[in-house]
């Protein structure tokens, strides 16, 4: 007989894959494919965006682009296309607000809202991929492959660097200081596997270019510890003693720290294994256990 308490993540993975395919199906039955009305442009634009003003975000995308391909060179054509942009990411449509994002920069390279295009392009690059699992279960998303967070580093530098007066600078560059954290921790986690698998001259370097390459994120203290553990299993010493005392210098406070001078690895969540829920629910619940 399977006890409730022992099989309680299987429910949840069961229960959440049901909504998700419910949720797909009421979008797919609550919107029309095509729209059955015939307005002028100016009408649809309208229409556009009263359906925006009201949240209504994806049947706003269906008027924007019937406006475009009834009116391609209309008076409205490129505010559409700038409009949709926002649509489509409100719509969670990540992937899709991206790509009219690179069409609107690919089809007016001067236009006065160009910064808003990348701006909104590198919103969706960071999101790109996201799905409701996302929001609804504990996952690390530090510990998944960094190209959406590298693309969006990239879209907000590129915004930062052509537009020095837009009014997105300034939260353009706190999320570049995020991004670069993001990226920061995930070169962490891949430094920490390489330590559990033995692999100590990976580990040692990618510890060394978080170090070399993340300075002022908060992973520079983790990878120092790393190289400090990987050049000990490694059998050098003066390397690992060199590590061991910026790391002492600079973070004093750090939990593989001891007082009398030690280092314990195994106090930090570097040296950890995942626990076996965690293992079995591919990183999606439970605690990592110490060495």
């Amino acid at each position: 007989m399977i006890k409730p308490n022992r099989n309680r993540y299987l429910v949840a993975i069961i229960t959440l894959t049901l909504l998700v395919s419910g949720c797909s199906s009421f979008k797919k039955l609550s919107f029309s494919p095509k729209l059955k009305i015939n307005y002028d442009e100016q009408g649809y634009y309208n229409a556009a965006k009263r359906l925006m003003n009201n949240g209504r975000y994806y049947e706003a995308t269906e008027m924007l682009e019937e406006l475009e391909s009834r009116y391609p060179f209309g008076r409205y054509a490129e505010q559409a296309q700038l409009d949709l942009v926002f649509a489509r990411y409100k719509s969670k449509e990540y992937e899709a607000a991206r790509a009219a994002a690179d069409r609107f920069i690919r089809l007016h390279p001067r236009h006065p809202d160009l910064d808003y295009a990348y701006y909104y392009r590198g919103l969706s690059s960071d999101l790109s991929g996201k799905s409701l699992f996302s929001n609804l279960l504990p996952i690390d998303r530090t510990q998944r492959d960094p190209g959406a967070s590298r693309d969006s580093f990239n879209d907000f530098a590129l915004l930062v660097e052509s537009f020095p007066d837009s009014k997105y600078l300034s939260d353009a560059r706190l999320r570049m200081v995020h991004l670069r954290n993001k990226l920061a921790a995930y070169e962490i986690h891949v430094a920490r596997y390489y330590l559990r698998r033995g692999s100590y001259v990976a580990a040692a370097n990618r510890g060394r270019y978080v170090v070399e390459n993340f300075q002022t994120t908060p992973a520079v203290p983790d990878g120092l510890a790393v190289m400090v553990e990987a050049y000990q299993q490694l059998g050098m010493p003066e390397l690992s003693e060199q590590s061991f005392n910026v790391l002492a210098l600079n973070y004093p406070d750090y939990p593989a720290l001891g007082k009398d001078g030690s280092f314990d690895i195994k106090r930090t969540k570097i040296g950890s294994r995942p626990s076996f829920v965690n293992s079995a629910t591919f990183g999606l619940f439970g605690r990592s256990a110490s060495k």
